[in-house]
């Protein structure tokens, strides 16, 4: 289907100002490899002596987090990284490529979870993580054990603590995990969720079916919140690319905001989507997943004193406290309003795009 829209600008890739590379990392050959990428992009890379990253500190909270969004350092992934932790409901398994996200999304699911400041962390030890996906097959509790998800096999969320497609021009990381599970002669699914549209590394990519590329999105009413990321049009745009080479793909509608006007806004997204994709979503098993606005005190703190000016209602209006099963809160919108959103979602998505698979709803 030829889309009948003008074509828009391409976002520009982020270019960090800042790239450390640890001593450790620099053992690594894709270490090296990712400062070799950085300075063929003309960044100057810092090499270090240490594992110690020289960080600036900053009392003012807008000044640390400008400097550290714009810095990407090199590491190695702990040995804790290649211990997999469960991903419930995406998926079995969580396998992380970095931490931290170049984007400036005013809702960050990130902001109180990451310690430290929020620079983009990414591993060069890669080979030590390939060598601890074998350990987690079969194993799980989402697609391993649940009958409605059991021919997706074992699955591992890439995007949990990170957008890969957003510094996938700097690291190759991205591809050569799809690369991987494309040789890897195993019922698996790599999984990925992201707000960036720069798929053309990943589309001549041999992945042998075993990768899902998801594009998170959101109606342009709340694009104020996700600064520094690709209009959702490129990326739906890019998902049909995907698709057009052989990836299953999908949609994370998130995060779901029931502000003033909210049904209106996400009835158009979805007549959208329905428009740009509808006619690839059984041959590309589209699926839906479906996540409701939450935060935590922790992180409502964090965002605003990074935000400060941000018009996202993180009030307790039409909200409820949700202990996790760690103890700690969280704050959901309350029953009659998830209710709400709810039908309203599966309804609108069933007479829109009647052939994709909702995953869950949350």
């Amino acid at each position: 289907m030829q889309d009948p829209r003008p074509l828009l600008r391409p976002t520009r890739l982020w270019t960090p100002k800042r790239v450390l590379v640890t001593a450790s990392a620099l053992l690594h050959e894709h270490g090296r490899e990712i400062a070799a990428r950085a300075q063929a992009l003309g960044i100057d890379v810092e090499r270090l002596s240490s594992d110690r990253l020289p960080l600036d500190r900053s009392a003012d909270a807008r000044a640390g987090y400008g400097a550290a969004k714009s810095t990407l350092a090199v590491v190695v992934a702990p040995p804790s990284k290649l211990r997999f932790q469960p991903i419930a409901p995406s998926a079995d398994w969580r396998v992380d490529l970095a931490e931290g996200c170049p984007a400036h999304c005013s809702y960050c699911y990130l902001a109180g979870s990451l310690k430290g400041p929020p620079i983009t962390r990414v591993y060069g030890n890669l080979e030590d993580i390939f060598e601890a996906l074998p350990r987690h097959l079969g194993t799980g509790t989402i697609t391993s054990r649940q009958t409605a998800r059991a021919h997706e096999g074992t699955t591992f969320e890439a995007s949990c603590y990170t957008d890969p497609l957003g510094i996938e021009h700097l690291t190759g990381s991205l591809s050569l995990l799809i690369a991987h599970f494309g040789r890897w002669n195993a019922d698996v699914q790599l999984r990925f969720t992201t707000k960036f549209a720069h798929v053309e590394p990943l589309l001549g990519l041999d992945h042998g079916g075993r990768t899902r590329m998801r594009a998170s999105v959101n109606p342009s009413a709340f694009a104020r919140f996700e600064s520094g990321t690709s209009p959702v049009a490129e990326r739906i745009r890019a998902l049909r690319r995907m698709a057009d080479a052989g990836y299953p793909i999908g949609l994370t509608i998130a995060p779901i905001i029931a502000a003033e006007g909210w049904r209106e806004a996400y009835g158009e997204l979805i007549d959208d989507l329905a428009e740009m994709l509808g006619d690839v979503a059984e041959r590309a098993d589209l699926t839906v997943e479906l996540i409701t606005h939450r935060f935590t005190p922790g992180s409502r703190e964090v965002l605003q004193s990074w935000y400060p000016g941000s018009s996202l209602d993180m009030s307790d209006r039409n909200r409820r406290e949700k202990r996790t099963k760690f103890g700690s809160v969280k704050h959901v919108y309350d029953a009659e309003t998830m209710g709400t959103l709810r039908r309203f979602f599966e309804e609108r998505l069933a007479s829109r795009l009647g052939a994709a698979r909702i995953l869950y709803w949350t």
